[in-house]
C-alpha cells in the first residue's frame, strides 16, 4: 500500500520500521517540528523524523493541518491509507477523508478505556490489571472510532510505564502490519458506550507523592510515572524522584521511614522504594542511594 505515516516520539518508530520492512511504500512521514532540547537548546528532530531521514524517506512537520494549503498537499500524496501513532496534532476532517481507506490509529489502550493523551501512564496509575493496543479507524472525535484489531497484555505488579511503553510499541507495530494485510476482510467494531475513560495529560502538580494515600495508590503512581515525568518527594529537604517500588509490610505515620531498606509508611500499609534519582544525577538503586546518606528509621519524607 501507499502510506502516509504520522507519528513523532520513540513509541512510533517501531511501527514505521515494521511498515517499511513489510514492503509498503511510505509516501511521506509527518511528525512534530524540531524543538529546542538539551543544554544548548538547539533544535532537535523527533525520533520519528530522525529515523525517517535515516531511511531516506520524505519528511514534513507542519505546525498545523488546518490550512487549506497543508490539506491540499496532504491529499496530493494520493495515499491508500494514513497510519497515525502518537502524532501530536488533531486531524481535520479533510485530512481524515483524503486517503482511500482513511486514517488508522495505533492506540495504546483497550478502547473505550483510556481515550486521550496518556493511556499508558493512566492505566498503571489506576491499578489496571491489563492494557493493550487497538487499531482504530479514526473519526473526528477523540479516539472514538471503530476498532479493527485489539490485543491485550497484563500489567504486572512491577511493571512501569516504561516497561509497557516498549511492549505496546512492539505490539502496535505488529498489529498495524496485520491490519493492513487483511484490511478488506476486517469488520470495524463500534466502541461500547459504557466503560469510557479519558487519559488526561500528566500534570506536574500530580507528580508529588501524598503520603496519606494508601500504599497501593502510591506504588501505582510511582510505577505509572516512571521513568518520566517521575513521582517525587523530599528527603531531608532534597527533591528525589522515585522510579521503582513494591508493596511492603509495615505501618506507621504517613511518610515515616520504617527501616534501613527504604520502606516508607503510607496512609494504609507501606511501600519499599527500589530505584531513585537525585536532581542532576542519573537513576540509581535505592541501596546505593542509602549508602550515600543517613536515612534511618523514624525519619520523615515529604518535609
Amino acid at each position: 500500500m501507499r502510506i502516509v505515516f504520522m507519528g513523532s516520539p520513540e513509541f512510533s518508530v517501531p511501527a514505521l520500521d515494521a511498515l517499511v520492512q513489510a514492503g509498503h511504500e511510505i509516501a511521506c512521514v509527518y511528525c512534530q517540528p524540531p524543538r529546542p532540547a538539551g543544554r544548548g537548546k538547539k533544535d532537535r528532530p523527533t525520533p520519528v523524523q530522525a529515523r525517517a531521514e535515516a531511511l531516506g524517506l520524505s519528511v514534513r512537520h507542519p505546525v498545523s493541518l488546518k490550512g487549506a494549503q497543508d490539506q491540499a498537499e496532504f491529499a496530493a500524496l494520493d495515499a491508500d491509507v494514513a497510519v497515525v501513532v502518537a502524532y501530536g496534532l488533531l486531524l481535520p476532517q479533510p485530512v481524515l477523508d483524503a486517503p482511500v481507506h482513511g486514517c488508522l490509529n495505533i492506540h495504546a489502550s483497550l478502547l473505550p478505556r483510556w481515550r486521550g493523551a496518556a493511556p499508558i501512564h493512566r492505566a498503571v496509575i489506576a491499578g489496571d490489571r491489563e492494557t493493550g493496543v487497538c487499531i482504530m479507524r479514526m473519526q473526528a472525535g477523540l479516539d472514538t472510532g471503530p476498532v479493527l484489531l485489539r490485543e491485550a497484555t497484563p500489567i504486572g505488579p512491577k511493571d512501569t510505564t516504561g516497561d509497557l511503553h516498549d511492549r505496546l510499541s512492539a505490539m502496535g507495530a505488529r498489529l498495524i502490519v496485520a491490519a493492513l494485510d487483511d484490511l478488506g476482510g476486517l469488520t470495524p467494531a463500534p466502541q461500547a458506550d459504557t466503560g469510557v475513560t479519558y487519559a488526561a495529560k500528566i500534570d506536574k502538580a500530580e507528580t508529588r507523592i501524598d503520603w496519606t494515600l494508601p500504599a497501593w495508590e502510591i506504588d501505582a503512581k510511582v510505577r505509572g510515572l516512571s521513568p518520566a515525568p517521575g513521582a517525587w518527594t523530599e528527603v531531608s529537604g532534597e527533591r528525589i524522584k522515585l522510579l521503582a517500588s513494591r508493596m511492603a509490610a509495615g505501618a506507621g505515620a504517613p511518610g515515616e521511614v520504617l527501616d534501613d531498606r527504604f520502606t516508607v509508611a503510607c496512609g494504609q500499609g507501606a511501600v519499599q522504594f527500589l530505584r531513585v534519582q537525585r536532581a542532576g544525577r542519573g537513576p540509581q538503586d535505592a541501596a546505593d542511594f542509602l549508602r550515600g546518606r543517613a536515612l534511618r528509621a523514624g525519619a520523615y519524607l515529604g518535609r
